[in-house]
């Protein structure tokens, strides 16, 4: 292993021999680290805490800490952190708790800038940017491929659905169906993510069939029940692909639990 003299790591703790810890960085007892990862100096890894292969973690960051939950009673709640995760300075990731699941998760290839908050019970997919000072409350759920903007605050329970962006400063307290692009204090819709999907490869018609959705969520004058209504029939007349992701923006709605931004 490359470990700083400095570094306090707990005998029990499990690193690969590949894992890199910087100086005066502490990792506990019940940390696991898979190869190639890199914790920087002045790191904190506690908590029943699993780390995946190939993630670099920057300076003062804490991880694995009790969760700010005043219920928290000491239960052995986890964390675990996927594959190829970028980690910048400052960065607090809290465990689960038994209210919830037991587990706060973040996922592969994703890129977290300075100062983010992933309060306890979070689960955050893939690919996801989260930049400076981007804060998630307790219990949020974050699709694949999703982007929050800095000083990006967004309430307890709520759900972003895959593709999603939100602007610079937003305040989000309700729901966010998949592609959709928002910002404001309090968040409001702005179109979906175009540019996002073609840089993901998506097609033209798929594009076309998921801006056709929003519309009808969005710009059509109906109420939420009577645009599922429509989306349904939409759902039968497009071409597969397209239908798939339409879908999903379909069930994301059966599926919000705080009303969408609308």
């Amino acid at each position: 292993m490359h470990i700083h003299p400095s570094a306090l790591i707990d005998p029990k703790a499990q690193l690969d021999s590949s894992v890199e810890v910087g100086a005066y960085s502490i990792i506990g007892p019940n940390v696991t680290i898979a190869a190639g990862t890199k914790i920087g100096p002045h790191v904190v890894i506690e908590g029943y805490t699993t780390i995946g292969r190939n993630n670099t973690f920057y300076q003062f960051s804490s991880i694995g800490a009790a969760p700010q939950d005043k219920k928290y009673a000491g239960e052995p709640t986890r964390l675990e952190i996927g594959d190829n995760n970028v980690i910048r300075e400052f960065c607090t990731f809290n465990l689960g708790t038994v209210q919830d699941n037991g587990v706060t998760r973040l996922g592969n290839d994703n890129w977290i800038m300075a100062y983010v908050h992933l309060a306890h019970d979070c689960q955050v997919g893939n690919n996801v940017i989260f930049a400076n000072n981007a804060a998630l409350a307790g219990h949020v759920h974050v699709g694949d491929w999703v982007i929050l903007g800095g000083f990006t605050n967004v309430h307890q329970f709520c759900k972003i659905g895959a593709h999603a962006m939100c602007g610079m400063g937003t305040s989000l307290l309700q729901d966010v169906p998949p592609f959709v692009m928002l910002n404001g204090n309090p968040a409001a819709a702005h179109g979906i993510n175009v540019e996002g999907l073609k840089r993901r490869g998506f097609s033209r018609e798929q594009i076309s069939a998921i801006r056709q959705t929003y519309k009808l969520i969005y710009k059509s004058g109906l109420t939420l029940e009577e645009a599922k209504a429509v989306i349904d029939q939409q759902i039968a007349e497009l071409e597969a692909d397209a239908a798939l992701h339409v879908r999903s923006m379909r069930h994301f709605l059966d599926a919000a639990t705080r009303g969408i931004v609308r």
